[in-house]
């Protein structure tokens, strides 16, 4: 009908019904002339003419199509005020309106009512409330909905997944979480880019990160990656896991797309940065977070920690006095952190204004940081108006102690630090709280402030725990304090309480300061009065005299503990084993070994290590591979030191097949080889003559990153003289000195003795005057092998003269005399050689009877 229609039928006097009424208001809506449909509705309202809920559909549906909810609700409150029966598509409308005008008991009225009268709620109704009640934090009503819904079999959206996936994350219920996504994959609804995001974080929130960045790649490759909360939700997976590097990539990523840079992004940036200790991009990103608005305080606590982690105070003063300016809003954290540059900068009056501020703040006004700081700082006031609840305060947080301690002793003022500790010491658990604060200073390796506290607390008759003072000791001791450290251990030393951790502390002092004897001589003091040492500072003790060569020293308190009542762990053994090892006790060291077996303790691998080594210098080689043997069936990580030590015996052996295949073992096992390494397994192969295999890991170890030493290019230089190749000898020693390698006697020696073994005694020469040019003083081994060739060989003139040329400046060697007096005797210079042979008997040198000239001329 057409409104010109229905006018003529008003003026003609007829009276419409409410079909033809109905039929205009449609015809309004379907026109989008809501204006006038209302209107025309409150008219026939006034007439009394009652419309059919189909109409009443029609018109609440068409309002809210422009989202007048406000309207809807008025026409369903009409709707029910003439008692037209609303049917399952009005309850449909209606909800929707009333949850977008946040009419949230109305809407689950409505919702209760339309289920009573037999209406089963579509999914997007549920969704909305579900969602409503997660916005309101009404999470059991968000669930029971869901569960409503399922036992309804009706199948939820997306939308509705991520309304749940939500409520379980920020529930930190991430296994219910993972669930439902796995139900959303069996019944194939299909995820967008918010499921993905809230899976992101939480696969980073239960450690999963390779899951995350599966997730995160998923996203990409379906084409729905385009939001910033998910590269951030990404980025900060990547941060949480340490990996800064990724979480920034991440966001540059972000950033090439361009995706706006919310000021979110610039506060995870930010972290990325700090975590890095990269200052520069932390203080540019933290300018362009500034930019946006007022820093949060998280933020400003970042960037302030960088500076403190630094060093930067300054840097980090002027930043709390830019924020402080600027009236940021300051958080618990914020105020702590600002707290702590003021106290350990020690100042005094910007931490008692700052403390001011904390307490008149009411936000803070029962924070137990804020009223120890308050307590720490007017304990002695006379000011009425102080708080009654600060004075009764009875809890200290340890962390405002210890600020609060910091502030004054960094002050110098020992009256206000000792009066701290008074009040301290009033309380339950204030000694402990002390020790705690000393033990962090310990840690951060402030001995001054921890030395004054403890002189303090002594003073006061307290008596700290024995780690304590054993942690202060070891400090000053690492330090290289002796002095100190005795002062600290003589202030406890009379004690009868005197704990062992401290006599042990005191023992490791002497030994890491250099004074052996004083801590053997403190070991033998606890041990006479009768105080069992246990296994710390028996093990200290036993190596500290093996460092300095008291073997038997050690070997006598080995045996006494052994013999004895003290419970050795395997550290013990291992000193023990190590230390007759040391001094070539390797029977002893055996039977320590099988003490330490038959006792119940288990061997480390450091433990087979140093049998291995033991068997090995016994020349028992069999027992030593039955060690490394016997520690790889155990299950033991056996690492690079372990196999090259019974790869090094190997070759000493001359089994070079054997240590070649362990050698390629441990490469097999992932185990990089070191410098020491390369170097043992290069010489395997140089005493056997094999340069090809020497040249493959002088090669290999180059490409891994090891620079050849000198050591190395002697075993280069032995393969070569090893199986004949000279020339390649001497050009090996020439690249050494062209790359500033320092070269030795040793490394001539190998190619001086292999010209004159065989008489090649011009080129023995020259190679010797070569090692003269390089600012070399030839040794004995060279000196011996050149004499050793002038008389192999019968070269008798040139034998005597090179010997008065070095007689001088050699020392006194029984084979150089010798050969000596053998060539002045082929000379027919007897009274030289008797002149030789008087000095021989003088010095007590005995002459080489079996020597002979040019004997190798008479084999040949």
């Amino acid at each position: 009908m057409s409104e010109e229609t229905f006018l003529e039928m008003l003026e003609a006097g007829c009276e419409p019904d409410e079909v033809a009424c109905g039929t205009m208001i449609c015809t309004y809506a379907k026109w989008g002339r809501h204006k006038a449909m209302l209107s025309f509705f409150s008219a026939v309202q006034e007439r009394g003419i009652i419309l059919t809920a189909a109409v009443f559909n029609f018109m609440m549906s068409s309002l809210q199509k422009k989202s007048l909810h406000g309207k809807v609700i008025e026409i369903w409150r009409q709707m029910v005020d003439k008692g037209v029966a609303p049917n399952h598509f009005t309850y449909t409308v209606v909800i929707s309106s009333l949850v977008k005008e946040g009419l949230l008991e109305e809407a689950f009225r409505t919702f209760s009512e339309m289920k009573n009268f037999g209406f089963v709620p579509e999914e997007v109704t549920y969704s909305l409330l579900i969602n409503l009640s997660n916005k309101n934090g009404n999470r059991e009503e968000a669930l029971r909905l869901y569960e409503d819904m399922r036992s309804q079999k009706i199948v939820p959206s997306n939308y509705t997944c991520a309304s749940l996936l939500a409520l379980y994350y920020k529930n930190e219920d991430y296994s219910k979480a993972l669930s439902l996504f796995s139900e959303m994959e069996r019944k194939k609804i299909a995820a967008d880019e918010v499921i993905y995001g809230l899976l992101i974080r939480i696969y980073g929130k239960l450690g999963l990160y390779e899951d995350a960045q599966k997730t995160f790649e998923e996203t990409e490759q379906l084409g729905l990656l385009s939001d910033e909360k998910t590269y951030l939700a990404m980025a900060q997976v990547h941060l949480n896991s340490g990996n800064v590097e990724k979480a920034v990539k991440i966001i540059e990523l972000m950033k090439s797309r361009n995706i706006w840079f919310s000021r979110f992004a610039y506060i995870v940036l930010l972290q990325c940065y700090v975590m890095k200790e990269d200052l520069n991009s932390a203080e540019v990103t933290f300018e362009a977070l500034s930019k946006t608005g007022l820093p949060d305080s998280g933020s400003c606590n970042d960037l302030l920690n960088l500076y403190i982690r630094l060093g930067l105070m300054e840097k980090a003063r002027d930043f709390i006095a830019q924020i402080r300016k600027d009236k940021v809003d300051f958080d618990e954290e914020l105020y702590k952190t600002v707290l702590r540059v003021y106290c350990k900068e020690g100042m005094l009056r910007d931490t008692e204004q700052l403390v001011e501020e904390m307490g008149t703040d009411q936000s803070f006004k029962d924070n137990r940081f804020i009223l120890t700081c308050f307590r720490a700082m007017h304990n002695q006031t006379e000011d009425d108006q102080l708080d009654k609840k600060v004075l009764a305060f009875d809890h200290p947080d340890t962390m405002a102690i210890e600020l609060m301690l910091n502030l004054y002793l960094a002050d110098e003022n020992l009256m206000k630090t000792e009066e701290i500790l008074k009040l301290l010491l009033q309380t339950a658990g204030g000694l402990s709280i002390a020790g705690q604060v000393i033990n962090k200073f310990i840690r951060e390796g402030d001995a001054l402030k921890a030395e004054t506290l403890t002189g303090l607390l002594i003073k006061l008759g307290c008596r700290l725990q024995g780690a304590t003072v054993a942690s202060l000791i070891s400090l000053f001791a690492k330090q290289r304090k002796l002095k100190k450290a005795q002062e600290v251990f003589s202030a406890v030393a009379d004690s009868s309480t005197c704990e062992k951790s401290i006599y042990n502390s005191m023992i490791d002092a002497y030994a890491k300061c250099g004074r052996p004897e004083e801590a053997y001589s403190l070991y033998k003091q606890v041990t006479e009065k009768g105080h069992d040492m246990n296994a710390v500072g028996i093990s200290i003790v036993v190596n500290a005299l093996t460092n300095i060569g008291k073997h038997r020293e050690a070997e006598n308190i080995i045996c006494e503990s052994l013999e004895g009542s003290s419970e050795l762990d395997t550290v013990a053994y291992n000193t023990f084993i190590k230390a007759m090892l040391g001094a070539g006790k390797l029977h002893f060291a055996s039977s320590i070994y099988d003490r330490m077996l038959s006792s119940g303790i288990s061997p480390s691998i450091q433990t087979y290590s140093t049998m291995i080594s033991v068997y090995g210098r016994g020349r028992k080689l069999d027992r030593a591979v039955e060690m490394f043997n016997t520690a790889r069936s155990l299950g033991l990580c056996l690492d690079e030191k372990v196999y090259m030590n019974l790869i090094s015996y190997y070759g000493k052996a001359g089994k070079r097949h054997e240590a070649s295949q362990l050698f390629s073992k441990m490469l097999e096992e992932g185990i990089k080889p070191g410098m020491v390494s390369y170097n043992i397994m290069i010489n395997v192969y140089a005493t056997a003559g094999l340069y090809h295999e020497v040249n493959e890991l002088f090669q290999a170890m180059q490409r891994d990153g090891c620079l050849p030493d000198s050591f190395t290019y002697l075993s280069v230089v032995r393969a070569y003289t090893e199986s004949l190749k000279y020339s390649e000898a001497e050009e090996t020693i020439d690249s050494m000195q062209k790359r500033g390698i320092p070269t030795s006697c040793a490394h001539f020696n190998l190619l001086l003795s292999a010209f004159a073994k065989p008489g090649q005694m011009g080129d023995a020469e020259r190679v010797y005057k070569k090692l003269l040019t390089t600012g070399l003083y030839p040794d004995l081994a060279c000196n011996r092998a050149m004499l050793r060739g002038y008389m192999d060989y019968g070269h008798v003139e040139e034998g005597i003269n090179f010997f008065e040329r070095i007689s001088e400046s050699v020392e006194s060697d029984r084979f150089i005399m010798s050969a000596a007096v053998l060539l002045y005797k082929s000379a027919g210079m007897e009274l030289k050689a008797e002149g030789l042979l008087d000095s021989m008997n003088s010095l007590g040198i005995p002459f080489l009877k079996d020597l002979e000239v040019g004997l190798k001329l008479k084999t040949s």
